[in-house]
């Protein structure tokens, strides 16, 4: 009795293991930037969200698939453009899954596919260009290469976000020849630079000599305008000085003159009169200094006219 009892409870004990491990193995974890596939009997069921999941352990299985943004690199390839100039191209593909279901199931290797798909539809867009057109049009291989792989995959559940051409190589020598012809470029335009400043310089040489000698000119005919304006100022001050004392001698020596003759007359009239009645207001008591007086008497005589015819 003892010994079934100790092998129920022995079977009883790894049934319990039994069943924390199926409950374990049942238990899986999705994570915040993925999404889950559980499928039955390998078969689809449903599409589940990230966390903690749980799946009948022999019949079920989850696939979990990576929803961010993903890199393919493309190896380089060679490729004959439209000039038989054989290049060598590489590219890089970003990518993103959008349907989970169909990335599993549509595609056996998306990341082998894409790649294949990426390098024939190089060869097919850069097969239509020259070499000049392929080297500055970079931008524009990008955007047809990514529409043409955004239509292609669109069935893959993923899209194709952007492209970006590593590097485009043409041949060494080619690259050198190229080289050679930038360099040759870049000194031709050295040369131009060179000239045309030298020409600018020379023109702003000219211009400073034409300003100067406008300088000088302006100069000159100032000065000569203020040497005219001081010798008419100094012509007018002689002018002013002349007409001055002109007024002057008009003024002083005519009545001079005037007073002289009046005395000559005086003296005629006085040599044959021996008395003479002279207004007081006359000028001629000015000049012999009786000013004030009314009657001058004033006596005469020969001999003092003959003293004085004399003289």
């Amino acid at each position: 009795m003892v010994g079934m009892l100790e092998i129920v409870g022995l079977l009883l004990s790894v049934i319990v293991v039994i069943v924390a491990v199926i409950l374990y193995k049942g238990i899986r974890k999705v994570n915040q930037y993925e999404k889950g596939i559980v499928e039955r009997w390998h078969a689809y069921e449903k599409t589940v969200g990230p966390g903690l999941r749980y799946i009948v352990p022999f019949v079920q299985r989850m696939l979990r698939v990576n929803m961010r943004e993903q890199i393919i690199d493309v190896p380089p390839q060679e490729i004959i453009t439209e000039d038989n100039v054989v290049v060598t191209i590489d590219a890089v593909i970003y990518y993103q899954v959008v349907d989970p279901k169909r990335a599993l199931y549509e595609v056996e290797d998306f990341e082998l596919a894409i790649v294949k798909l990426a390098q024939t539809t190089l060869r097919n867009i850069v097969g239509e260009m020259s070499l000049d057109i392929c080297l500055t049009s970079r931008e524009k291989l990008n955007l047809e290469l990514r529409k043409v792989l955004d239509e292609a995959t669109d069935k893959w559940g993923t899209k194709v976000n952007r492209i970006e051409l590593q590097r485009i190589d043409p041949p060494a020598d080619i690259q050198k020849a190229m080289h050679m012809q930038k360099t040759a470029e870049q000194e031709r335009r050295q040369l131009r630079l060179l000239a045309t400043g030298r020409k600018e310089a020379s023109a702003q040489d000219k211009e400073g000599a034409i300003l100067k000698a406008e300088g000088a000119k302006q100069s000159a005919v100032l000065k000569a305008e203020g040497e005219a304006r001081a010798i008419e100022l100094v012509a007018k001050a002689q002018a002013g000085a002349i007409q001055v004392v002109s007024e002057a001698a008009n003024k002083y020596f005519k009545e001079n003159a005037q007073l002289n003759k009046k005395l000559d007359v005086v003296r005629d009239t006085f040599s044959q009169q021996t008395k003479i009645v002279v207004p007081s207001s006359a000028d001629i008591l000015t000049v012999i200094g009786l000013e004030g007086t009314s009657v001058l008497p004033i006596k005469t005589s020969r001999k003092s006219e003959a003293e004085r015819s004399e003289r």
